[in-house]
């Protein structure tokens, strides 16, 4: 297949020779294919937005919101929504991530496991998944069975579908009714989707959940006030945002949160 014809992930990298390269040449060279990626990124806010806006109106109701994905887009998924608890106090339940292949492959690739287009929904029926839920696919190339096969069950079962992907008319874009499409071009080692797709895909992923979650009201001001005081910097930042909130010394805000266990109780209770 000529490059032309190729997805612009796996086209050829618009670098040669990289190992006669010294190391700033590397780095450099590395840098400034990734100052790409935001501006790209801007051009597709609407798309973002109305996404965010679907995603808070279904979590309102009781929705859940998912992701799938395959390798490094699966471990993206699952990082920013086991990051979700800790940083806005949600359930473990509110933000789901599934990889293809399950927990193992976090951390190894599991063969074939993203070749499979019927095993992303059987994943899914684990967790009950139901019309109040959406389901977000996550995939570089646009092309994962494991992925496309999971959005278009759930768009068959009345669930509301977007996805993620760093290539224009892919099949996943086409399956999904909010497709989001992030396309960044060759990489700098060609087809290492892990660089500038996997940036893309990890700004937009903190982008939805950040925002849905300032929506919901997890977020007071610019402070994490619902955060899970899970080890001693945190416990130290709640008791620099309360002595900030309401003008107490360390001692008094210590002893606040030590009784309210949580910013946000200590704040209404002293309003």
């Amino acid at each position: 297949m000529s490059d032309q014809h190729k997805p612009s992930t796996e086209q050829s990298s618009r670098y040669n020779d990289l190992e006669l390269m010294s190391t700033e040449e590397l780095l450099r060279n590395m840098n400034r294919e990734d100052k790409t990626v935001p501006e790209l990124i801007e051009k597709e806010i609407p798309k973002i937005q109305e996404l965010v806006d679907v995603i808070t109106k279904q979590i309102e109701i009781g929705g859940r919101l998912f992701y799938i994905g395959a390798g490094t887009s699966g471990r993206l998924g699952v990082l920013d929504a086991s990051e979700c608890p800790p940083t806005f106090g949600v359930s473990d339940d509110v933000v789901i991530g599934l990889i293809a292949g399950g927990d193992v492959a976090l951390r190894k690739a599991v063969e074939n496991a993203e070749d499979n287009n019927i095993q992303a929904w059987k994943d899914l029926q684990e967790f009950d998944i139901n019309a109040k839920d959406v389901l977000i696919g996550i995939a570089a190339s646009g092309t994962t069975p494991y992925v496309i096969g999971g959005i278009k069950q759930a768009a068959e079962n009345g669930l509301i579908t977007g996805c993620i992907t760093n290539n224009r008319n892919s099949p996943l874009a086409a399956a999904a009714k909010y497709p989001i499409e992030i396309e960044v071009g060759p990489e700098f080692v060609t087809g290492s989707t892990r660089m500038k797709s996997g940036t893309a895909q990890k700004l937009v992923l903190n982008m939805i959940s950040t925002s849905v979650m300032i929506k919901l009201g997890r977020v007071k001001g610019n402070k994490m006030v619902d955060m899970q005081l899970s080890n001693k910097k945190l416990v130290n930042r709640g008791i620099k945002m309360i002595m900030e909130e309401l003008g107490v010394n360390e001692t008094e805000a210590s002893r606040l949160l030590n009784e309210h266990k949580n910013v946000r109780n200590v704040l209404k209770n002293r309003q």
